[in-house]
C-alpha cells in the first residue's frame, strides 16, 4: 500500500537545466498549467456572450466577480478597485489549485509550501512597494500605532516589525498545513478501507465505517479548499489596506 506522503512527491515530466539550475517541468507544473487553462475556459466562456438575462454559466462568473469586488470594497475601499485584476486572479488560481487536488489521481499543488511561499512572498513585496509608493516614509506609521506611550514605543515597533516580516510565512504555512493534513487523512482512511476489504466478508462490513468517514472528509476538504482560498485572498486585501492606509 502506498504511503500517505507519496501523493505529494514532485515527479519531473521533462528535464530542463538553465545555467546549471534544474528547471524541469514537473507534475506540479503540469497541474498549474491545467488549472490555468480550465479557469481561462470557464471565465472566457462565461463572459463570451453577455446576456441581459444571464444563463447559469454567466451567473456563476458574475457571482464570483461580485464576490471579489465586494471583498475589495469592504476591506480596501474604493481605491482598491485598481487592484481588482490581481486579487481576482489570485483567488481563482488558489481556489482552482485547491479544488483540483480533490480530483482522484490529481496533484495538490498547494500542499507544497514552496509554491505557497512564492505567492506569499510576491504579495508581501508587492504590498510593501505599494505602501512606500503611496505613502513614502509615512508608511512606517504602520509600525508605530498612534496613542502608544513613548516608553513602550520601541517594544511595539519591534513586535509590529516582526509581525510584518512573518506575514509571508504565516500566509503560506496556513494554506500548506490545511491542504497537507486533509489529504493525508483522506489517504489514511482510504488505506483502512482497502485493508479491511481485503480481509473478507467481516472486513467488508468493518470497512463501512472508514468509508463513511472518508466521504465526510471529502466534503469537509472541499469546504476547506474554498475557505482557504478565501482566507488567502482576504488576508491579501487586509495587507493591501494596511499599505494604502497605514495610519488607521
Amino acid at each position: 500500500m502506498a504511503s500517505p506522503i507519496e501523493q505529494f512527491n514532485i515527479k519531473p515530466i521533462a528535464h530542463f537545466e538553465l545555467a546549471g539550475i534544474d528547471v524541469s517541468f514537473t507534475n506540479s507544473s503540469l497541474w498549474m498549467v491545467i488549472v490555468v487553462a480550465l479557469l481561462s475556459l470557464f471565465l472566457i466562456g462565461g463572459t463570451r456572450k453577455s446576456a441581459s438575462v444571464p444563463g447559469r454559466w454567466q451567473v456563476m462568473v458574475e457571482l464570483m466577480y461580485s464576490f471579489i469586488a465586494g471583498m475589495i470594497r469592504d476591506n480596501v475601499g474604493k481605491e482598491g478597485k485598481q487592484y481588482f485584476p490581481f486579487i481576482f486572479t489570485l483567488f481563482v488560481f488558489v481556489l482552482g489549485l485547491n479544488l483540483a487536488g480533490m480530483v482522484p489521481y490529481a496533484f495538490t499543488v498547494t500542499s507544497h509550501i514552496a509554491v505557497n511561499f512564492a505567492m506569499a512572498a510576491f504579495i508581501f513585496i508587492g504590498v510593501t512597494l505599494v505602501g512606500f509608493a503611496k505613502n513614502g516614509a509615512g508608511y512606517l506609521k504602520l509600525f508605530a500605532p498612534s496613542g502608544v506611550p513613548m516608553w513602550l514605543l520601541p517594544m511595539i515597533v519591534l513586535i509590529e516589525l516582526i509581525s510584518y516580516c512573518t506575514r509571508p510565512i504565516s500566509l503560506s504555512v496556513r494554506l500548506f498545513a490545511n491542504m497537507l493534513a486533509g489529504h493525508i487523512m483522506m489517504k489514511v482512511f482510504a488505506g483502512f478501507i482497502l485493508s479491511l476489504a481485503a480481509a473478507g466478508a467481516v472486513g467488508m462490513v468493518g470497512a463501512v465505517l472508514p468509508f463513511t468517514v472518508n466521504v465526510l472528509l471529502t466534503g469537509l476538504e472541499i469546504l476547506v479548499a474554498c475557505l482557504q482560498a478565501y482566507v488567502f485572498t482576504i488576508l491579501t486585501c487586509i495587507y493591501l489596506n494596511d499599505a494604502m492606509h497605514p495610519a488607521h
